[in-house]
């Protein structure tokens, strides 16, 4: 299960969505996470998942790849649509011993299994076509007018695209340490609840161990290099917009578009 976590990963192919500059990346996923709330039927769905598809065809990352990402949150999904099932109120359908499912819960349900898998699958499709130092970048630039007011916006960034970058050296470092402690006897697979818990103590305390000797590391090693925060500091590769980035924020806008009109004026409701 630890492999399937696809945030914070970068697939190296060549597309013209790693090719973007990371500005239009970071704005389109804000922009889509914003449309899959606009309108809540089936219309608007449609077409963010179309889209979805589309960018995920251009990024050349395989489809398979992105959906497993889907499979360590799938309890999370489960918990959240079935409290949505029992605790909407609205026009009951049926009856589970003292817990009324109505009409208005299902949809609910639907309807937010639907925006939060679009939602995890959209963010990392970013993070999966982007890299760390781009995305350092682009965070920089689109947050720059917020140095006016005195906001650390280069140290923010920084701390972002490192707390990204940590999610797969952890989730690989987590494997290792179990498979080191199966290899000892260290039962992970149990069905009882109580064993599980059991079970990660011996996982934990040496993964946290891991992580503070990671980061201790890191911060001796930018001390090294004299890092003194992102006054004056030049870059190798200057962000510059292209035409191909151009094109982006207009399909963009057609998007945003098409989904304000064809919810508003086409909507298809689930019940």
């Amino acid at each position: 299960m630890l492999r399937d976590i696809t945030l914070g990963q970068y697939y190296q192919t060549e597309s013209v969505l790693h090719r973007m500059d990371p500005r239009v990346k970071l704005a389109g996923t804000l922009i889509y996470m914003i449309s899959l709330f606009l309108y809540k039927n089936l219309t608007a769905y449609i077409l963010a998942f179309l889209f979805l598809l589309s960018v995920i065809k251009i990024s050349k990352v395989p489809f398979k790849y992105m959906v497993k990402g889907l499979k360590t949150v799938m309890v999370l999904l489960f918990i959240t649509s079935i409290f949505n099932i029992f605790y909407t109120k609205g026009e009951p359908l049926f009856t589970i011993w003292k817990f009324v499912i109505t009409k208005e819960g299902v949809a609910n349900a639907v309807y937010i299994m639907i925006r939060l898998s679009f939602l995890i699958i959209g963010s990392s499709l970013m993070t999966l076509t982007t890299t760390p130092n781009q995305l350092t970048d682009g965070l920089e630039k689109l947050l720059g007018p917020l140095k006016k007011i005195k906001v650390p916006v280069h140290e923010v960034s920084m701390m972002m695209s490192i707390a990204l970058r940590f999610i797969p050296i952890l989730m690989e470092e987590t494997d290792k340490i179990m498979k080191a402690q199966m290899a000892r006897g260290a039962n992970f697979e149990s069905k009882k609840l109580m064993e599980k818990i059991k079970a990660m103590v011996p996982l934990l305390v040496p993964l946290f161990i891991s992580a503070f000797r990671r980061a201790n590391d890191l911060a001796m090693a930018m001390e090294a290099r004299c890092y003194q925060g992102g006054e004056g500091r030049t870059r190798m590769k200057p962000l510059v917009y292209k035409k191909i980035d151009y094109v982006a924020y207009g399909v963009l806008i057609i998007y945003v578009a098409s989904v304000i009109i064809c919810g508003r004026l086409i909507p298809i409701h689930l019940l």
